[in-house]
């Protein structure tokens, strides 16, 4: 298979030499086009502070990350946002939506700061909003419709432009149950019909249990690995909160 992402020998310091944490200590591993890979870990692991590194948002103090064969730890800071642009999509737990615009224009904001030709845009969110079944409130604005419409929308966004990688930030945090199964069932959908490649960070083992594969991380370092196979969702999710349970923190839920 193809490698979207590989990280290697990844470590991230905060504070001064008097003073150093050490938030990433040194991780490694890699993710292939498609796959559906989760990020767990208890409060402080550095699960967020990994998916900054890996969306650019924070330099790493040490390592290298690979998008597509390209060493995202050395481009020109002047290109980032660029490379950033045509290559990553995010969803936030807080949706990141403008009330003023309607779902439909928070859509095309992606294409048009990407420089799509007018003439394509309609075509492309009406698309998009029909693969993620909300076609019916194009038109209305964030505040008229639920979260998870919300984030529907948000993950309308994320994909319009086909991006490499598709970072997923804590999807599930502010939903509720019914909600968050929806939800979920559609980034697995983009998964698994669009060919998406995904990485979701979540402390959620339910929201966990959709991964195929799941790095747990503990004080900076991965702890251990845990892959799907042919397992049921439900089994997954045994394993997961058993990992959970030795390593200890994150919450689970079950619809």
């Amino acid at each position: 298979m193809n490698t979207i992402l590989k990280l290697e020998h990844i470590q991230k310091y905060y504070g001064n030499a008097g003073n150093i944490t050490k938030a990433i200590k040194d991780i490694s591993f890699s993710v292939e086009a498609g796959e559906f890979l989760g990020i767990m870990g208890a409060s402080g692991s550095g699960k967020t502070t990994l998916l900054n590194c890996i969306s650019t948002i924070d330099t790493v103090s040490a390592g290298h990350i690979f998008l597509e064969g390209i060493d995202v730890t050395e481009i020109n800071p002047k290109s980032l946002a660029r490379f950033r642009r045509e290559n990553l999509g995010f969803v936030f737990q807080d949706f990141n939506l403008l009330d003023t615009l309607t779902i439909s224009e928070n859509i095309a904001l992606a294409l048009a700061i990407n420089h799509t030709p007018v003439g394509r845009v309609e075509s492309r969110i009406l698309e998009i909003a029909g693969k993620l079944n909300i076609s019916d409130i194009l038109n209305k604005y964030p505040y008229q419709v639920s979260g998870g419409q919300k984030q529907r929308c948000a993950c309308a966004r994320a994909i319009i432009n086909n991006p490499q990688l598709l970072l997923a930030d804590e999807p599930t945090g502010a939903l509720d149950s019914h909600s968050s199964q929806m939800l979920l069932s559609t980034i697995q959908s983009i998964n698994k019909q669009l060919g998406a490649t995904i990485l979701m960070v979540t402390h959620d083992a339910f929201t966990a249990s959709y991964a195929s594969r799941i790095l747990f991380l503990k004080d900076g370092e991965i702890f251990m690995e845990l892959c799907k196979g042919n397992d049921s969702r439900n089994a997954f999710f045994d394993k997961i909160l058993n990992v959970l349970t030795i390593i200890g923190g994150g919450q689970s839920h079950v619809c």
